[in-house]
């Protein structure tokens, strides 16, 4: 399988490649310097990445920030929210516009979401990740509809309470593991699947 995975530099995005390629895929990832240069809020990079990368049978939008950990609305900035906004929502839109040109039928597109965005489960606090993940995750659902008259399929994915910078010490969730797990939605995402919402260890996650 022939794929792109953005923000690569590290965390889960790195473990997705590195599984990747371990199950015999050619994973391309791109992080802000190398290899691959992208800003995923640009959509003249995100243009040329298209260009240089060519045909595709996978494309992941890994790349995000969660600038409002710990954070309550008095600590709340409106530059949180234009930036996480733009990385976890815009970044999103403009990675799959660019890159349709890509993926023909039987194309698969995975949302890395999380279950933070959950309107289902909101307890409240994070209010600049959580609605930008709630949007990340419409955003899919929305793709899902408009994509499968190409056979197109577009999977929406919690990774876990991962160990990484974001996520912190004290997370539940290896990298590694959580990368296996989502790689095995990958390979499972058919039509059948598209626009589901689920863990990375293959459960419902609710909207």
């Amino acid at each position: 399988m022939r794929a792109l995975v953005t923000g690569a530099s590290r965390g889960i995005g790195a473990a997705l490649v590195a599984e990747g390629e371990r199950r015999g895929h050619a994973v391309t990832g791109t992080r802000r310097d190398v290899p691959e240069p992208l800003d995923v809020t640009d959509a003249a990079a995100q243009a040329a990445l298209a260009e240089r990368v060519g045909p595709l049978d996978l494309v992941v939008c890994n790349a995000g920030v969660y600038l409002d950990k710990g954070k309550g609305l008095a600590d709340l900035s409106a530059e949180d929210l234009a930036r996480t906004f733009a990385a976890n929502v815009t970044g999103v839109a403009l990675t799959v516009q660019a890159q349709l040109r890509n993926l023909g039928e039987g194309g698969r597109i995975a949302i890395v979401s999380s279950a933070m965005g959950s309107q289902a489960n909101a307890p409240g606090g994070a209010y600049a990740y959580r609605a930008s993940k709630a949007a990340a995750t419409n955003l899919g659902r929305n793709l899902a509809a408009d994509l499968a008259p190409r056979g197109i399929a577009v999977g929406i994915y919690h990774p876990g309470w991962v160990r990484t910078d974001m996520g912190g010490d004290s997370a539940a969730v290896d990298a590694g593991d959580s990368a296996r797990g989502l790689w095995d939605r990958f390979e499972a995402l058919d039509m059948g699947r598209t626009g589901a919402f689920e863990t990375w260890d293959g459960h419902a996650v609710p909207l």
